[in-house]
């Protein structure tokens, strides 16, 4: 089996970080096969920036593609084409891998799907550690517990090559949340198996204008993939609790940005879109059934409480038809 990583960074804009991040690469203990860089329609001297890094990859395979800007997962999906290597490996071209990112991950690759770990968190200067790990093994069920809490970050992952290939790679249509679309794909198949492993191997560098800062984006298109793979998860117990429970941890991760960021109103109005997000599950299930249900109980409800009106208006009703009869 193919056990060479082929490594995949898209780049927007990315002109002053990038050679940092290739540098996090080139320092592995356990080199890549190679380094794909998607230049995704920079205007600052991304590829330029690139290129010149050549020299310091340490015999690692340098390969620097241009693209019209079309996004993440876009460019992501050009990188994958063109891997050679049995494994896959992201990284965005602000962040970096601690040297032991690729060994560590590769001694746990027997059997495995998907492979992911911790990760520090740097935000102004200050580091913590995010522990996924805790998520992971909440669950026996890999896909139940993603479903619920979305913990694998794109930066820690290694990816079969094949297997993601057969899913169709990261959803273009998204542009935020695609890779927790894409890891739910790999899980949907019953042979597929996630391994993780509680070491904080990559640092992942919070940014303004990153894309998990665009908050309400980010809470629109989780609950996207939420309803997508909710048909898959309703193959299983406590499927509608689940459901209810992600839409109120989508919820309250989008409120926190908001808090973070000081932005009462953009907290104020994620509240007043959580009733009708705890709602499109029931609807996505049950749709025409629960409407049906819902339009008879209104329609007997409204005669029940007009049965009165009714009542008296075919009591006059029938008085009329009783004179006419009796007196022609």
């Amino acid at each position: 089996m193919n056990q060479a990583v082929s490594v995949i960074i898209p780049a927007y804009r990315a002109a002053g970080t990038i050679a940092t991040a290739l540098a996090s690469v080139a320092a592995q203990t356990q080199k890549p096969f190679e380094v794909i860089v998607i230049d995704d329609g920079s205007d600052d001297g991304t590829f330029e920036a690139a290129e010149a890094c050549r020299s310091l990859m340490d015999g690692i395979g340098l390969l620097v593609i241009r693209q019209k800007n079309r996004g993440a997962g876009a460019a992501r999906n050009a990188g994958i084409r063109l891997a050679k290597g049995g494994w896959l490996a992201f990284l965005d071209a602000d962040d970096t891998w601690l040297p032991t990112k690729i060994e560590r991950s590769l001694a746990h690759a027997e059997g495995a799907t998907l492979i992911a770990h911790d990760f520090i968190e740097v935000d102004q200067g200050q580091e913590r550690h995010r522990d996924c790990y805790r998520h992971f093994k909440a669950s026996p069920d890999s896909f139940a517990a993603l479903f619920l809490r979305g913990f694998i970050p794109t930066l820690t992952v290694l990816a079969r090559r094949e297997a993601v290939l057969a899913v169709g790679g990261f959803e273009e249509s998204l542009p935020a949340a695609q890779d927790y679309d894409l890891w739910l794909k790999l899980l949907s198949h019953p042979e597929a198996r996630l391994v993780m492993f509680p070491e904080a191997l990559a640092r992942y560098t919070v940014s303004g204008s990153g894309i998990t800062s665009k908050v309400e984006q980010r809470r629109r298109c989780s609950l996207q993939v939420l309803l997508r793979h909710l048909p898959q998860m309703a193959r299983r117990a406590g499927h509608l609790r689940a459901a209810f429970l992600r839409v109120l941890v989508i919820h309250y991760e989008a409120f926190a940005a908001h808090r973070a960021q000081r932005n009462l109103s953009g907290a104020m109005i994620g509240l007043i879109w959580l009733p009708g997000d705890l709602v499109k599950p029931l609807l996505a299930l049950y749709g025409a059934p629960l409407m049906l249900s819902h339009g008879l109980a209104v329609t007997l409800a409204y005669l029940w409480f007009s049965s009165g009106y009714y009542l008296e208006k075919l009591s006059v009703f029938g008085d009329f038809l009783v004179r006419r009869l009796m007196h022609g």
